[in-house]
């Protein structure tokens, strides 16, 4: 089935006239725990339980639940999650929190930034493919195949919009949550509304 989607704008708007409104951001904890749209609560995709979500914000079945990653990859496969589990009534966020926050909307900052996800799967990639390539040259010709394994992976994950890579470093201790706070908004940091410096581009 075609997943809802809904803009930054009419979420905001949405948020404000009913407060209660459930979004989770399925990013990883550390890239929460830097920046997040007001109100939300955090599940990561690696660990998102649809049915533990519903049951324990005790969503009514005809509620919509609204999904936010960075830019709205990883939410749209929340999506598909909650689909799978017998819960459609969900929508993916447009453009994810980096949109949110060009268009100025309130977040709560928290920690000192951390690399996003999509960042560290290039800065990985590129990394093994350098060396790959280098020890190819200097060393042996073996060597050549990793940059070829690297290749195939990111035409793998292409064809079936996934990334094993990404599913791998989000489970590394740097992305891991630290304690239980981190499953909903933190109340303690302020609140900013205006705008801040373009995001990165990403996925």
């Amino acid at each position: 089935m075609s997943i809802p989607t809904i803009t930054t704008n009419e979420l905001f708007r949405l948020q404000d006239q009913e407060p209660t409104t459930l979004i989770v951001d399925v990013r990883t904890p550390a890239e929460f725990r830097t920046v997040h749209a007001r109100g939300v609560v955090n599940a990561p995709l690696n660990d998102l339980d649809p049915a533990a979500i519903v049951n324990a914000h005790k969503v009514d079945p005809g509620t919509t639940i609204y999904m936010i990653c960075k830019m709205g990859g990883r939410s749209h496969k929340a999506c598909e999650k909650f689909v799978a589990a017998g819960y459609s009534n969900v929508a993916n966020v447009v453009g994810g929190t980096d949109q949110w926050i060009l268009e100025g909307h309130p977040v709560v900052d928290g920690e000192k930034k951390v690399i996003s996800l999509d960042r560290q799967v290039r800065i990985m990639a590129g990394s093994l493919v350098f060396i790959g390539s280098a020890l190819g040259y200097f060393i042996h010709s073996a060597w050549i195949g990793l940059p070829a394994l690297i290749g195939a992976g990111f035409l793998f994950s292409g064809l079936t919009d996934t990334c094993g890579m990404g599913s791998i470093l989000a489970k590394m201790p740097w992305n891991s949550p630290r304690d239980s706070a981190n499953q909903s908004p933190p109340t303690q940091n302020p609140t900013r509304t205006e705008p801040v410096a373009k995001p990165e581009s990403g996925g």
